[in-house]
């Protein structure tokens, strides 16, 4: 809830600095606890961070935000397992709430990776949005927040005995995602492309679509054992069966809104009869509302190449 206000606050000051989130800095705290292996959620006040931590050093899947840098260096710290420094930091996309650490880790020796759009995003700055009612302009970084090894379909850090991969899944929550996973571990960090604070943000202006945020989950589902732990880029730890839950809606909901486009209804018209209205109790959050979801699957199945899949449906 303490990230859904703050992004909200966000979004409505557009580009503007965030002045106002940084007194809350001071308040927050980096809570670690241990998922399988060399594995470990941290969870502060932005996106889910994950680290594999070992003898050989530390690999911190996304870094939330600057101020936050050192209670994050802390945490892992106070572990106890090593006293090296994070080795590296895989950007699961680019948005200020799970790169906005890069900055100072990379001052402190960290190697950045990410995809290529991750960079070029970070590099120029980039309009963030739904294609309507939510819109942000991020602005550029600083040249040092940039990765510095990108990859266009997969990379892996081998260290403390994890062979840590990370694989793009094209046109889901961006156009530059990429899940995390932990083979050894048996378990998967799956970035914004899963989240358990209600239906999803889709950043359809940064190349994002309701059609490859499935695609994506639904390539996790097929390549990981029954049993692995799933780390949602906002939310709870989370099983399998809580991500096949959520795809299904993902898919029920498109499939309602394809039949609705088919017919020729407009977007005024699928809002004003409640068209997801059976999914409000579980999905409708304080950040992205039904209303807003559905202008969402509109925009996605109108302007980013589903036509075909609205003529079969």
């Amino acid at each position: 809830m303490r990230f859904l206000k703050f992004i909200v606050a966000a979004l409505l000051v557009a580009a503007m600095p965030l002045r106002a989130a940084e007194t809350d800095y001071d308040k927050v705290e980096i809570k670690v606890a241990k998922v399988a292996g060399s594995v470990y959620l941290l969870q502060g006040t932005g996106g889910n961070m994950a680290a594999s931590i070992g003898v050989d050093g530390i690999v911190l899947v996304d870094d939330e935000f600057a101020p936050l840098a050192p209670k994050i260096a802390a945490a892992l710290k106070s572990l106890g397992i090593t006293d090296k420094p994070v080795s590296y930091v895989i950007n699961t996309h680019f948005h200020f709430d799970h790169a906005g650490g890069n900055l100072p880790l990379a001052n402190a020796g960290s190697t950045i990776i990410a995809h290529d759009n991750v960079r070029a995003r970070l590099a120029s700055g980039s309009d963030m949005g739904t294609g309507g009612a939510v819109h942000l302009t991020m602005p550029a970084a600083s040249p040092g927040a940039l990765p510095i090894i990108t990859f266009d379909h997969d990379v892996s850090v081998h260290l403390n005995g994890e062979d840590v991969r990370a694989l793009h899944f094209p046109a889901g929550h961006t156009d530059g995602d990429s899940v995390i996973f932990f083979p050894k571990a048996n378990v998967v960090h799956m970035g914004d492309d899963y989240v358990r604070y209600g239906f999803p943000f889709i950043d359809i202006e940064a190349g994002g679509s309701l059609q490859g945020m499935i695609k994506a989950c639904e390539g996790v589902i097929e390549q990981v054992p029954a049993d692995a732990k799933i780390i949602p880029g906002h939310g709870e730890l989370s099983t399998i069966a809580d991500l096949r839950e959520y795809v299904q809606m993902l898919k029920d909901t498109r499939d309602v809104v394809a039949r609705a486009l088919k017919v020729g209804k407009t977007l005024q018209q699928m809002q004003k009869g409640q068209l997801l209205a059976r999914w409000n109790e579980r999905y409708s959050g304080s950040f992205i509302s039904t209303d807003t979801y559905l202008e969402t699957a509109v925009y996605s199945l109108q302007h980013h190449g589903h036509t075909a899949f609205i003529q079969h449906n």
